[in-house]
């Protein structure tokens, strides 16, 4: 059975009191979450016990270190349902994937005069790196627009869509608004215009299962510490008949198959994009990351987080001159943005934390969203797997609190 208080307990960060004997209360898992025992077990082991560079030697310790690794490539393979594991690449994180695609794809199938497609929805890592590669290849990026709800326009996507499209670049999950996108739609969409699909997966894959062969996806990134495992590691997927054309992001060690004094030959994949020495230990523990969102099965937790969701939703309708930006319930993950009438974000967020309580504020890396929305900035709380009914109770008077330190009576 899902018992969140059995989950929560396997979460050391939360066997402490705060000032004054106050609970944790983090809000603040789509920044970065919280790690289990078995991830900070895992990744310690490594360093204590059989530490070596990867894929370098055959002695014990670089063996039993490259078998692990390969074990924990294996599980992101499953947990995404990619081909082979010669399509999973290891980075630094989401960041650094968009980066990698937005690099080296553009450099192989964008021409002066095509077009980018993404979103007034997405994070900067899903946008900056379009501009740089689009200003290189004299192309141009395009944005869906968004509706008053927080949705994606799909007629104003239709409209956009033609064959000067070459990538269509989405998140799966805003991590602003909470607005889940309908993957299988944009991918039947971008396909039908030959585009490729990436999708943004850094808020979705902790929350909901992605199968990238059903769904149609091209490239997939996502972080390993918003999936409760180590930072410092992250994951792009891509389909092999596209990373196999397309030229490497990084030179350097491990990359290479052979170095003359006047070129070189790439290794195979995923090697060819895992220039260097990737973060061994925090890639290691990525694996029981994997395997305990696994075990407490994925379903389960989407529709434990949805309850949740609904909770905290009603919970901040009830409050006076509170705006919650983005679609109901239904139509959104764990994700909650909101702005309270007289009251600063950064305020708001300073006067939460006496309280315990742990909330991001400021723009999120969604500027252009911020824009859209006519406002500068927005404080947000966002759930995890070990978040419970109380601490949105938490929330609630905490803010009750914040209203009463300001002295907003309106």
């Amino acid at each position: 059975m899902f018992d969140p208080q059995h989950i929560r307990s396997q979460f050391p960060i939360f066997n402490q009191t705060l000032s004054k004997g106050r609970p944790v209360i983090f809000l603040d898992s789509g920044a970065s979450a919280q790690k289990p025992n078995v991830v900070i077990d895992a990744e310690s082991d490594v360093y204590r016990h059989y530490y070596a560079n990867a894929y370098r030697g055959v002695y014990e310790f670089g063996a039993k270190v490259d078998e692990a690794l390969e074990a924990s490539r294996e599980s992101v393979r499953s947990l995404i349902n990619a081909e082979s594991t010669d399509e999973i690449i290891f980075t630094s994180g989401t960041t650094m994937s968009l980066n990698l695609v937005a690099h080296c794809f553009t450099k192989t199938f964008v021409k002066p005069g095509d077009v980018i497609l993404i979103s007034e929805m997405e994070h900067h890592a899903n946008i900056v790196p379009w501009q740089i590669a689009a200003n290189e290849r004299e192309a141009k990026v395009e944005f869906i627009p968004i509706t008053n709800e927080g949705l994606l326009d799909l007629e104003a996507m239709d409209q956009l869509l033609d064959e000067r499209v070459k990538i269509v670049s989405l998140t799966g999950m805003s991590n602003m608004l909470g607005t889940i996108n309908d993957l299988a739609v944009l991918s039947r969409m971008a396909k039908s215009v030959g585009a490729a699909f990436l999708v943004d997966a850094a808020q979705s894959v902790p929350h909901q299962r992605i199968d990238v062969q059903s769904l149609g996806i091209d490239f997939l990134a996502f972080s390993g510490h918003k999936l409760y495992g180590p930072s410092g590691i992250g994951v792009l997927y891509g389909r092999r008949e596209l990373l196999d054309v397309m030229p490497p992001f990084l030179g350097g060690g491990h990359m290479i198959d052979r170095v003359y004094k006047d070129h070189s030959e790439w290794a195979h994949l995923p090697a060819k994009y895992e220039a260097g020495t990737i973060p061994i230990a925090q890639a290691i523990a990525l694996k029981p990351a994997i395997d305990f969102v696994l075990s407490s099965g994925l379903e389960n937790i989407s529709k434990y987080e949805h309850e949740l969701t609904v909770y905290a939703y009603e919970r901040l309708s009830e409050l006076t001159g509170m705006t919650i930006y983005g679609p109901s319930p239904d139509q959104r993950g764990p994700i909650l943005s909101f702005r309270m009438q007289g009251a600063h974000p950064e305020d708001m967020a300073q006067l939460l934390n006496r309280k315990g309580v742990f909330v991001r504020h400021g723009h999120h890396c969604t500027m252009p969203l911020h824009d859209r929305l006519g406002i500068p900035n927005s404080v947000r709380a966002s759930l995890g797997i070990y978040n419970l009914r109380t601490d949105i109770d938490a929330l609630i008077e905490g803010l009750k609190y914040v209203r009463e330190r300001l002295r907003l009576t309106a």
